[in-house]
């Protein structure tokens, strides 16, 4: 089996979705799509790993209250893994404003918010390189195939 076009992304299952206990469903989402969970962690974020994952809106007026949300509660930090993975996930996880969120992805299901929009969702391939390596260790990243793989893809799609 040939993994070669398989993606790897992260998704952050934020404070909200914990607070509403949504996080099985939301997972079981990216199950059913046949996505591979290969990482996975519950943590409390702090102040420099906000940063670091934010970066690009530190200078905006609702970086604070943004950090402060994100610090509030735990998350759940997830790398997922499959042909076209971050294409796939962004379209589960919906767009990024919860009432303009399109019915049937996560955030329109789910949020009414713009910065309280359950989850967060890696937008490139570059992205999710920097942001799984500033979440995950390479050792608590699995490799592994699944029995029903020959269920999920083609031959075409592994080769």
């Amino acid at each position: 089996m040939a993994k070669g076009k398989f993606e790897k992304t992260l998704i952050i299952i934020k404070p909200d979705a914990l607070q509403r206990d949504i996080v099985g469903e939301i997972i079981h989402r990216f199950e059913r799509k046949g996505l591979y969970i290969v990482g996975l962690k519950m943590m409390h974020l702090d102040e420099e790993t906000v940063k670091k994952h934010y970066f690009k809106y530190k200078d905006k007026d609702f970086f604070q209250e943004l950090s402060e949300y994100m610090r509030s509660f735990p998350v759940v930090c997830i790398v997922l893994e499959g042909l076209g993975a971050i294409g796939s996930v962004r379209k589960i996880v919906g767009t990024r404003i919860g009432y303009e969120a399109e019915a049937g992805s996560i955030r329109g299901d789910f949020a009414m918010s713009g910065h309280k929009n359950i989850i967060h969702a890696s937008d490139s391939p570059e992205n999710a390189k920097e942001e799984i390596e500033n979440f995950f260790k390479p050792e608590e990243i699995f490799n592994y195939a699944k029995v029903i793989e020959s269920e999920i893809y083609s031959p075409e799609d592994l080769a």
